[in-house]
């Protein structure tokens, strides 16, 4: 959703934008399959408390693994739809996932790039997000499990939160989120 001066534009809302390994799920190393898969306490009630505040709900995650070879595309989109399935059960959901396959190292030629400017820590999947979801950065935040995350958020111009295991949605609250 592209804006455009003079024309009406929809009310802008704060997101919550999320990495997935080690946030949203365990990171067990090039998580692909959805029976390897196990939520990160917490998480599945923390988007649904998002949800119901108004937020939006966004993930962007490097998934080099695709680069590398490990799994394909086809693959991610299969667990990130059973993702949604088993959030849908909890009365939640993710709005949007944004995933980078890009890395410098990349097996696959067609994922090989020197810079990616959708890998974190370059901002190039938030900053698809902000232009095409109507989103309010200044009230928005990112919660990433790494260093580049943030790097990301702040090249972006969204407040970045580290999280270090735990209870997400305790995390987020002791954050004062959602506000």
């Amino acid at each position: 959703m592209r804006y455009r001066p003079g024309v009406t534009q929809p009310d802008l809302r704060p997101c919550l934008f999320l990495d997935r390994d080690g946030v949203l799920n365990e990171d067990r190393g090039y998580v692909h399959r959805w029976t390897d898969f196990r939520w990160i306490d917490g998480a599945r009630a923390a988007i649904a408390r998002f949800n119901a505040a108004g937020w939006l709900v966004i993930v962007v995650t490097n998934q080099s693994g695709v680069g590398r070879g490990y799994y394909s595309e086809a693959e991610m989109h299969a667990l990130h739809a059973a993702m949604q399935d088993d959030l849908a059960e909890a009365g939640a959901r993710i709005d949007a996932i944004y995933h980078a396959p890009h890395h410098p190292e990349a097996t696959v030629e067609a994922y090989r790039h020197p810079d990616p400017p959708d890998r974190k820590p370059n901002p190039g999947m938030i900053l698809r997000a902000l232009a095409e979801w109507p989103i309010d950065s200044a009230r928005s935040v990112l919660v990433g499990d790494k260093p580049h995350d943030l790097v990301a958020a702040q090249r972006a111009g969204v407040r970045g939160l580290l999280f270090q295991g735990g209870d997400l949605g305790a995390f987020l609250a002791a954050s004062g989120f959602p506000d």
